[in-house]
Formats: C-alpha cells, structure tokens, sequence
C-alpha cells in the first residue's frame, strides 16, 4: 500500500541509546592513562587533572528516529496510514437509464466506462480505499472486462454472464462471485424491478477471498505526490469542459469546478448524481480511443455483443487539475497495466484522487474539450 514502500524501522534502531556522559568520561580517562604509560610519563590523580578530563567531556546527546514515511493508497496516491492489507474490488455496475441513479459508485478508486450492446454504456468500477455499505445495480460480465481487470489480481463481482466470459475473467488470475452462482453478498432489493435490482454488500465480497487474491492491487496509473504536479497541470491546456460521444444515446460530460478542484460528471446535460444526491466527480479523466469490434455474440435480447480492444496502443486524452493533455495509451498483454505516455514520450502522472476511464471508440465516438 506504500508509494515508495516504507522500510520499517528495526526494533534495535528504536531501542538504541547513546553512551552518557559519564561512560564518556570513564573511557577519556582510561585513554589519558594508555597514553600516559605509553609515553612513559606519570598522570596525576589530583582535582587539577580530573577537572581537566572533566572539562572535555560533551553533554550526552539523543538520537531522535525519523518519522516514518508516509503511505498511500495505490490505486488513488492518497495518504492512507498504516491499514491492513486488502484486495482490490472490481463490481461490474449498469448505466441504463432504469439503473441510475447509482448506489456506492462515487466511493469507487478506479471506474472504467465501456460501450455495451445497444450504444449503453456499463462501468467497471474498482474498489479498495473505501467500502461503501451497498453497490449496484450489479450487472453482467463483458468480453473486455478481462483486458481492464487482470493488472489488479483481486476479485471481480457481477450478477453473471456467459459461461466463456466469466471463465475468462477468471483465466485472467481474478476470483470471480456472481449472484447466478449463489455467491454470498449479493440480493434483489424490492425498490427496483429485475434486471436492474441485483446488489452487493462488498465486505460480504471481500470477505470470501481465498488465498491467492489477499493482497493489495499494484498502482495501476503512475500518480504524482500532489495535484499541482500532475503531468497534465504541468504541460496541459486549460479546459473547462470535456464532451464524450460512447455512442448515440451515451454522451457522458465533464465540467471542471476550481471550488470542488473535480470534474464533475453530467449524463449529457442531466448532473450525474448517486441515490443519495452525492454529485459524481473525478480529480482524474482519462479518456482512451479504442476499437470496438464485433464479437459474433448475441445477448439476452438477441442484441450483437461488442467487444472493446484493449491491448495495443491508441490515442489518449489526461484531465487533470482543469488541464487535458494528449498522450499515447499502451498495453502490451492483457495483464499489463495501461500506460500513458506525454508528447514527451514520457510516463504521464495523474493528480492524487479517484479517476474515471473513459473507453471512447474509434468509430463513431468523439471527442471534444471546451
């Protein structure tokens, strides 16, 4: 959980004491005396020469330890303390319009948003630093959740899916719980009508991890120390507003609020808000073009499922500190992380805070700052 990790400071390092003055003296005089014989000459015993020993003598000093580092949060750079080690929480979370508004989506680190079947948009959202009480609507897995989750190697929860998605998240070395399975931690709430009223309790989730998904995410973004040192605030463009196009009927917007120091989400031009009217924000909005292609799959409905490509490299937007900064996305596999690479050719730092990802296609998606 540590950036850089913290080496912690050994018992005896604690514990050890300086000699006193008085131990100092004793080994003064006991060298006076080497010396004296040694020289063949006589040291006297009398208050003149102990005095003279005396004189020379220091004050004892102590040795004050350091205050530890600091630790943060991998997946937001935030300042977390010394917190037990656990696994990062990724929910797949709906975005129809009978799903909004959302529960517990805000306290997410990390949130990608993907194109699903029918121009609607489904979030993958990533949860380590805060555990809100209930998320949902928790939804059904994606051909491309894979390529956004593996670099986290913690557990993946969703309502269910194909058999050949779910066992490729699991592939993907995650530690999939769906509500189709009877996984412990999910339940229909009786205020919204199925599909849309599956919810998860994420303590009841994490706490059937089993031993080989315990430990914490790896960052999954390079983060910078503090919001003004951000690459985007650093060598960006001011820019007030951030206009996406997922498709024909999802066209999220982000508007920079210097009171908050956030982006603020809209769901075009309707403020995007959770079920406790808490406003969705951002300190990070990273947006990447990507290809979206058929995956010869057909949902439910009988509607073709797409599938966003996610290992290569493409065009990439940074917004940060009310700055956008374009840059190069890179994934190499599909466990690598993303990398976002400046005009620099350099790894781009995001502010400290929760990001949201923003998969735009290549194709009839679009882009534009204001």
């Amino acid at each position: 959980m540590a950036r850089p990790p913290s080496a912690a400071r050994s018992t005896a390092d604690r514990t050890r004491r300086w000699p006193t003055g008085r131990g100092r003296v004793r080994r003064r005089i006991g060298a006076a005396l080497v010396v004296g014989v040694a020289l063949g000459g006589t040291v006297s015993c009398g208050g003149g020469s102990d005095a003279a020993v005396a004189a020379t003598a220091t004050p004892a000093t102590s040795s004050t330890p350091p205050p530890p580092p600091p630790v943060y949060w991998p997946l937001t750079g935030l300042e977390s303390g010394a917190v037990p080690a656990r696994p990062a929480l990724t929910v797949k979370i709906e975005n129809s319009v009978d799903a909004r508004p959302q529960t517990g989506l805000g306290a997410a680190d990390v949130v990608w948003e993907q194109v699903v079947e029918g121009g609607i948009s489904r979030y993958v959202a990533v949860y380590h630093s805060t555990l809100p009480p209930q998320l949902g609507p928790v939804r059904s897995v994606r051909p491309m959740d894979p390529a956004i989750t593996a670099p986290l190697h913690g557990l993946f929860a969703a309502s269910g899916g194909q058999a050949a998605y779910v066992g490729d998240v699991a592939d993907a070395g995650l530690q999939v719980l769906t509500f189709d399975a009877g996984d412990d931690g999910f339940a229909r709430i009786a205020t919204r009508r199925a599909p849309h009223n599956v919810y998860a309790d994420p303590a009841a989730l994490l706490a059937q991890a089993d031993a080989a998904h315990l430990t914490d995410p790896a960052p999954q973004f390079e983060l910078a120390t503090t919001a003004d040192q951000a690459g985007a605030v650093l060598a960006g463009t001011p820019a007030t507003t951030l206009s996406l196009t997922l498709s024909g009927v999802s066209r999220p917007q982000w508007t920079w609020s210097p009171p908050e120091a956030r982006w603020l989400r809209a769901e075009g031009s309707t403020p995007a808000v959770e079920a406790d009217g808490a406003r969705l924000g951002a300190a990070n909005v990273v947006v990447l073009r990507v290809q979206v292609v058929a995956t010869g799959g057909v949902d439910p409905a009988g509607n073709p499922v797409p599938e966003t490509v996610l290992v290569g490299r493409g065009e990439a937007l940074v917004a940060s500190g009310g700055k956008t900064l374009p840059a190069t996305w890179v994934k190499d596999t599909v466990t690598d992380r993303v990398v976002l690479l400046g005009p620099d050719g350099n790894p781009v730092r995001l502010a400290p805070g929760r990001t949201w990802v923003e998969l735009v296609p290549v194709r009839g998606g679009a882009v534009a700052v204001g």
